[in-house]
């Protein structure tokens, strides 16, 4: 697997030459991003099947700095947990550029779009696969400062004042890990993530231990957007481009907050229900508050965006009640909703493009006295809404299932019911769309466009056929991989360090 590192260097290879290129034909850039995005899963879906061959974990050792006996040099770790969320990242960021080369031309410079787009995905992938702290740090920046660009891309003065939000509760995040991260190197003198694991484990959980753990909390969990740290996400979702919408609610969201995080506090500080049940139980309260609050809110939505902006909040609460319950069911559930809401959410948010440039307007009860029929794109959203609100046979269905069960594993009834509850709620407020957008009987209809109608398609069929398969293959060959890595906890530095 010493293709590895091709899932950074070539988002930013691509990112370096769009500026020059598109001077000789600006259409160059989509050609680029494409083949740049397409690249991506091809070597994704090979990791698939490549993985297994090298066991659990495959380390990279960049410019062959040994990390033993003393780890200097930088790696790449690529386990089941890092192939999961390097699928989602590449299928999705593949649809959305794809999506994307009929929707730009709603839009100038396209190749600055192209650019900020692949540093972004650059970013992502980095974050699933460094075994470094620090660059950790550099990666989830990349992507976040990309990401600043893209929701302002519109330049109209929603949008810019959406972004600097956005930017400035980012960076208040962003300097809250960095400051952790100078803490942890103060202490371990190291950055090598597997070798911080060793040094933690063999010393006591103190004040300084729980301070930093506080730190890379409060801020990862603004990365992810969790209530009560979401009050930048209906803005910057709702105003960015629609392809950016989706990558922002799809996978950004989870890559630099939800995997981060676990990253971090399972398989680097060791912690489990048994040596912090506090910690634990402080994050299934909050996803908790944020599936209730959050849905009640999406409910009275009247903006098309700013309801899935909502909804997104919500599911994120779905993916911290799996993690706070910590077992084996719980975070089977947590992680295929990952995968699910990825591409659910990124396909409901692709949806609202070609419905705003048709009607000119994203409000959903001018949208219900449209005078045109968007049958289509109708039965698009309702079959992605159906899969995020858990109906059977979509791909969502399991994930909820699965966290039903872990409540039930850890003796939470309630928790069981309230997931049970609010699946119905998801299921109201999302087809609050449909009835009111997308229900028309009369009118012309407006017809696709050949890109987004791929896309679209290519998300259906995803969702639809990982649907059908999920038990026979997806869970058993990726989504049980990945939680075993989870659960495995400091186990993750004993298979770094002996490779």
């Amino acid at each position: 697997m010493n293709y590895l590192p091709l899932f950074t260097a070539l988002p930013l290879l691509g990112a370096f030459l769009i500026p020059l290129l598109s001077k000789i034909w600006e259409r160059l850039s989509d050609i680029i991003s494409n083949v740049i995005t397409t690249l991506l899963l091809i070597l994704s879906v090979y990791s698939l099947f490549l993985l297994p061959i090298f066991g659990k974990v495959y380390v990279y050792e960049i410019g062959k700095w040994a990390i033993k006996p003393i780890p200097l040099g930088i790696v790449f770790t690529f386990d089941n947990l890092s192939l999961l969320m390097v699928l989602v990242i590449n299928l999705l960021s593949f649809a959305c550029s794809l999506y994307s080369i009929t929707y730009l031309d709603n839009y100038t410079a396209r190749w600055k779009f192209w650019t900020l787009f692949l540093l972004m995905v650059a970013g992502l992938n980095g974050v699933a696969i460094t075994g470094d702290l620090f660059n950790l740090f550099v990666f989830i920046e990349i992507s976040a400062i990309s990401s600043y660009a893209l929701v302002a891309f519109g330049v109209e003065k929603e949008d810019l004042e959406a972004s600097f939000k956005y930017q400035i509760i980012g960076e208040i995040a962003g300097l809250t890990i960095l400051l952790a991260i100078a803490l942890i190197y103060a202490k371990t003198s190291t950055l090598n993530m597997a070798d911080i694991a060793n040094t933690f484990a063999k010393e006591s959980k103190g004040p300084l231990f729980w301070f930093i753990i506080s730190l890379l909390t409060f801020g990862f969990l603004i990365k992810s957007a969790l209530f009560p740290f979401h009050f930048w996400l209906p803005d910057a979702h709702s105003q960015a481009p629609a392809p950016i919408s989706a990558m922002l609610s799809g996978i950004f969201i989870k890559v630099v907050g939800v995997y981060a995080l676990s990253r971090l506090i399972f398989n680097i500080f060791g912690l489990n229900r048994l040596n912090a049940s506090h910690y634990f139980n402080l994050l299934l309260i909050l996803g908790i508050f944020s599936i209730v609050i959050a849905g009640f809110i999406a409910l009275k939505q009247e903006n098309y965006k700013r309801l899935l902006a909502y909804s997104t909040i919500s599911q994120v609460g779905y993916i911290f009640v799996g993690l706070g319950l910590a077992n084996f069911w719980s975070i089977t559930g947590a992680l295929s909703l990952i995968f699910a809401h990825a591409l659910g959410k990124g396909l409901l948010f692709l949806t609202a493009g070609p419905v705003e440039k048709e009607a000119g307007s994203l409000d959903i009860h001018l949208l219900s006295n449209f005078k045109k029929r968007m049958s289509f794109y109708g039965i698009v959203y309702t079959l992605g809404a159906l899969s995020l609100a858990g109906i059977p046979p979509f791909l969502g269905f399991f994930p909820k299932i699965f966290l039903i069960l872990g409540a039930i594993k850890g003796k939470r009834f309630e928790v069981a019911i309230i997931l049970g509850i609010f699946s119905l709620l998801t299921l109201a407020y999302l087809l609050k769309i449909t009835n009111k957008v997308f229900t028309k009987k009369e009118g012309e209809e407006v017809k696709g466009v050949s890109s987004i109608v791929i896309s679209f398609l290519f998300l259906v069929f995803l969702i639809f056929i990982l649907g059908l398969f999920y038990l026979n293959y997806l869970e058993p060959n990726l989504i049980s991989k990945a939680t075993e890595a989870v659960i495995s906890g400091v186990e993750y530095a004993r298979l770094v360090l002996i490779k």
